[in-house]
Order: C-alpha cells, then sequence, then structure tokens
C-alpha cells in the first residue's frame, strides 16, 4: 500500500520544501522504506526549458529526457533513486492535458472547469506510475496563497480526503523569523500561513518552522495550539552549515518519527552513518583546492546548483575542500582580467547558450591550456575549448559556431537529426525552442587508452545531455593531427561526447551534464579526477 505526504509551504519562497522533501524520503529509505518524490509546479510554462536560469534556476534533466525543476536533482542526489519524466508536472502541462481531451471530444459535451477536470488531471498525476513503492512524498510549488496554486491545494486537498489518514500525511514548511529589534522570535507568520491553508480545507499534521535560531519549547507549543497539531509535530528546521546535515538534523528532531507515528508504523532507526561521513569530510577537510567557474549566470548560483554540489562530491571523495570562485565569462573579453584566474587550481566552463560572453570562455580555455592548469569544459565547455584549439592550434583563426551565426569554419554546428531508441529525431532552424534538444540518456563508446576510459574504468557510458550544438566530427582529423583526441563517440561514430589533450596534467571536455548523476555518497568520477588534479596543482603553486 502506497502512502502519500504532500509537503507545502507558506509565508515565503527559497524556504527548503525541495530540500525537506529529499531529507525525509532519505530518513525514509534508510528506516527500510522504498520511495518516490515528485514535485508540482504551479507555474503556465509546459516546462522550465525555454526559462532563463534567472527566472528559475538550473534545469534538471532525467534519464527519459524530461527538462523538470532544479528539485529533482535534490530528490536524486540524497535518495538515490533516479527522477523521470513522470516526476514533475506544471500547470501548463495539466491544461495541455485537458484541452486535448476537450478537442477529442472526450468530455461529452460537459463545461470544462477547473473543477473537476483540472483537478482530477492533478490527481491522475499524483497517483500515477507510483511503482507499489511504500511512500510517495510530493512536494507543492510555489507558497501557499499564490494564486496559481490554487488547483493543485484543491486536488490534494480532494485526495487527503479520498485516501484517507491512514494513507496520507499534510506537511506544511514555514518561516519563524528573529526579530533583532524585539530580540525573539515571531510566531505569527506560521499561525497566518497555517490559517491560510486551512481556508483551503487542508489541515497540516506537521509543521515545519523554518529559523535561524532556536525555537524556544513555550513558543512551539503556542503554535501547536493555535495551528491544532500535537507539539511533538512541531519541528524545528535550523538553519545548518551544510545541505548534507539536513538529514540528520530531522531526524533528531523527530520528523521520520512523527510521520511513523502517524502512520502507525513500526520501523528500526536509520542509518545516518554515510550522511555523517559526507559531513564529517565537508567540515573537517584535510586541503582546500580553489576551482574557478567562468559562466554567464554566476549572479544566481541557483543557476549552476548541480554543478555546485557535484564540486562538492568531488571534494569529498579527495578530502578537500572546494572553493568556488563564480567568474562572469564575459570580463575575460577585455584586456588584463584573465589575471583572475592565475591564483585558481582548476578551471570549469559550465554550459550554456547563445553567444554572450563566449570569447570569453574561450580566452579561460586557452589560459588553461597554455598555463597547464587542470581544465574541465561541460557542454558549452567543450565546445569552446574545441574552437580555441581550432583557431590557435589547427591554424583555423575563424573557427567558430553556427550558433553564433554563419562561419567559414563552423567547428559546432546545429544538430539536424540524431537516434533515440529505434526512433530518428530531426531538428531545424525553425523548430520550437521547447523540448526540442537532445535531451536525456544516451550511450558513449570510451576509446581504450585514453585518460577518460582511466577515469571510468568502462568501454561503454551512458550520460544525460541537453544541447542543439555539437561538435562537427569532420573536424576532427585537423584537430587530432594538433594533439586534441577524441576520446568519447557516440556507438555510430558520428557525434563527438568527448575529448581531451594527452599532453596536458588534465584538459577534459565533455557534451554531456555528468554533474546531473553525481552523488554525495557516490561522485561521479570527472568530478572526483578533476578535484584530484586540482589538489595536484595547488601543491605545484
Amino acid at each position: 500500500m502506497t502512502r502519500f505526504i504532500f509537503v507545502t509551504g507558506g509565508v515565503t519562497s527559497s524556504l527548503g520544501k525541495g530540500l525537506t522533501a529529499a531529507a525525509l524520503g532519505a530518513l525514509l529509505q534508510g528506516r527500510g522504506f522504498s520511495v518516490r518524490l515528485r514535485k508540482l509546479d504551479p507555474y503556465l510554462n509546459v516546462d522550465p526549458g525555454t526559462m532563463s536560469p534567472y527566472q528559475h534556476g538550473e534545469v534538471y534533466v532525467t534519464d527519459d529526457g524530461a527538462e523538470t525543476d532544479l528539485d529533482l536533482g535534490h530528490y536524486e542526489r540524497f535518495t538515490g533513486v533516479p527522477s523521470r519524466r513522470g516526476d514533475n508536472v506544471t500547470t501548463g502541462q495539466i491544461y495541455s492535458k485537458v484541452l486535448a481531451k476537450e478537442r477529442r471530444g472526450d468530455y461529452l459535451g460537459a463545461t470544462v472547469q477547473v473543477i473537476p477536470h483540472v483537478t482530477d488531471a492533478i490527481k491522475e498525476f499524483v497517483l500515477s506510475d507510483s511503482g507499489g513503492v511504500d511512500f510517495v512524498v510530493c512536494e507543492i510549488g510555489g507558497t501557499v496563497g499564490d494564486i496559481e496554486g490554487l488547483p493543485f491545494l484543491e486536488a490534494i486537498r480532494q485526495l487527503g480526503y479520498e485516501l484517507g489518514a491512514d494513507r496520507s500525511l499534510f506537511v506544511h514548511l514555514t518561516l519563524v523569523p528573529y526579530l533583532a529589534s524585539a530580540g525573539e522570535l515571531k510566531t505569527k507568520p506560521t499561525q497566518h500561513s497555517v490559517k491560510e491553508l486551512q481556508s483551503v480545507g487542508i489541515k497540516p499534521d506537521i509543521v515545519i518552522c523554518r529559523c535561524e535560531r532556536t525555537i524556544p519549547l513555550e513558543a512551539r507549543r503556542k503554535i501547536a495550539l493555535f495551528c491544532n497539531v500535537r507539539p511533538s509535530a512541531v519541528i524545528q528546521g535550523l538553519d545548518v552549515d551544510t545541505i548534507y546535515a539536513v538529514p540528520r538534523a530531522y531526524h533528531e528532531e523527530g520528523l521520520d518519527s512523527e510521520v511513523c507515528r502517524h502512520f502507525g508504523l513500526t520501523a528500526p532507526e536509520p542509518d545516518l552513518s554515510r550522511w555523517d561521513y559526507v559531513t564529517g569530510r565537508i567540515r573537517q577537510p584535510d586541503g582546500e583546492v580553489t576551482i574557478g567557474v567562468v559562466g554567464k549566470y554566476t549572479t544566481l548560483i541557483d543557476s549552476y546548483k548541480s554543478l555546485a554540489e557535484a564540486l562538492t562530491h568531488g571534494g569529498v571523495a579527495n578530502n578537500v575542500r572546494v572553493k568556488v570562485n563564480w567568474l562572469d565569462s564575459e570580463i575575460f573579453e577585455g584586456e588584463g582580467a584573465i589575471h583572475q584566474l592565475e591564483d585558481v587550481h582548476g578551471i570549469l566552463i559550465p554550459g550554456g547558450f547563445g553567444e554572450r560572453g563566449s570569447e570569453g570562455k574561450i580566452a579561460a580555455a586557452r589560459f588553461a591550456r597554455e598555463r597547464q592548469v587542470p581544465y574541465f569544459g561541460i557542454c558549452f565547455g567543450m565546445q569552446m575549448a574545441v574552437i580555441e584549439a581550432a583557431r590557435h592550434l589547427a591554424n583555423l583563426p575563424d573557427a567558430s559556431s553556427t550558433e553564433f551565426g554563419p562561419t567559414e569554419d563552423p567547428i559546432v554546428g546545429l544538430m539536424t537529426e540524431w537516434t533515440v531508441g529505434n526512433r530518428v529525431e530531426r531538428r531545424d532552424t525553425e523548430s520550437d525552442k521547447g523540448g526540442s534538444m537532445r535531451l536525456g540518456a544516451y550511450p558513449c563508446v570510451v576509446a581504450a587508452g585514453s585518460h577518460l576510459h582511466d577515469i571510468y574504468g568502462a568501454d561503454n557510458i551512458s550520460e544525460r545531455h541537453r544541447h542543439r550544438y555539437e561538435v562537427n566530427i569532420n573536424y576532427r582529423d585537423a584537430l587530432e593531427r594538433v594533439g586534441m583526441r577524441f576520446a568519447g563517440l557516440s556507438p555510430d561514430g558520428e557525434l563527438p561526447e568527448m575529448i581531451e589533450l594527452p599532453d596536458h596534467p588534465w584538459f577534459i571536455g565533455v557534451q554531456f551534464h555528468p554533474e546531473l548523476k553525481s552523488k554525495p555518497f557516490e561522485p561521479h568520477p570527472l568530478f572526483t579526477s578533476f578535484i584530484e588534479a586540482a589538489v595536484a596543482q595547488s601543491r605545484l603553486m
């Protein structure tokens, strides 16, 4: 019997609903239960794929090619359960489905309304494809009181009624702010948030209070009284120094025990040793390295959420703290700014789109190549490294990408055809932007004897992609003549997946996004090796 836990948030956004859901999933796993985690997003976009990273943060891509919310990355990192297309839905997807059914005549002449048609579609999504797991933890995006979230709240209210208390539980995350002028924590925002939730018919079973200071016992009793929950169901969510301390922090506050009590379940205490190992290495490392990340969206670190976490994982694997210098690529298009890379132990250029900042990324790749600094190019970062090598090693000064406009030497070009399973996908410059990239997991054949083969320890790998442009295989010979090795190709040999410079201490580019598969207790081998190279570089400086 699958039980459903619904996680809502109030007072303000960015309280950590996604981390709370992920940590709860990890705790339930630790007690021996199987879990799936899902996210309901109230925005009208069909998916976040066409949103600016400044609007929504990174786009997390699943193995089956869905562009999803970044919280699904937290779900995977904390539980190890691969997310899939059926784990994230938006208002845009729900309304598209309902309207398509109306056009087909599926509603038999009925007036199509939010209730029951939209709410039924939401409920169908929540209940579908649970795979017989013990728990589905379902996070509702946005903040209680937002008008766009009302259909989702109504849908989970109905589910709570239909499933009953033995199969459903509501967790509400709120803020208990500290007012310095008054010298005390204030519970009123939490009271009003719960009242707002109750106004749509949902009574929370557990209230999690995010706070920066310990909530006094009397204040917790007050919250319990006014929010109509047991005092033990008022869970303190204190700020922690690393997100990987959240599972233990919530366990010590009794969150998973309260969930088991609600459902009448008896289960062993969770084994948190692997979380203690990770947090121990983060808090007490043997050393420190500095990585310069040269990107376009560096003023909002959520744009590179999985990347930042994967670097941390690489640090855990090497028992060092990874300090990240987030550098805007445009600054390297001017004179003199390149000196900002003098003191870093590794340079990473992440994925991105568009011409803005590209010349700065090419300059950074050249610096790494010429100064023998470990270099890691991901997706766009690999493309810029290849263009740099073509210009300055292969005597192709006009080498560029067709993404930036017409060019005599299209080292990087628009993908027009590729294979997905037994299906051929075709695109052109007029195709829709949304969902039209090469998305999801694809196989790669790793060249024997290459550095990358040593890192992976495998002949064949699978990694997740998100891009429209690809390095042009027709330039392979010209680039390999000047020392660049095409160390990974698609099975048909047509699509370059990985490049390396054998004569460089550590210079690797990959067309895919390895950060999407890295986990704190299973760091991705590329990030482990990159940070290891950075440690070696630090000893030379």
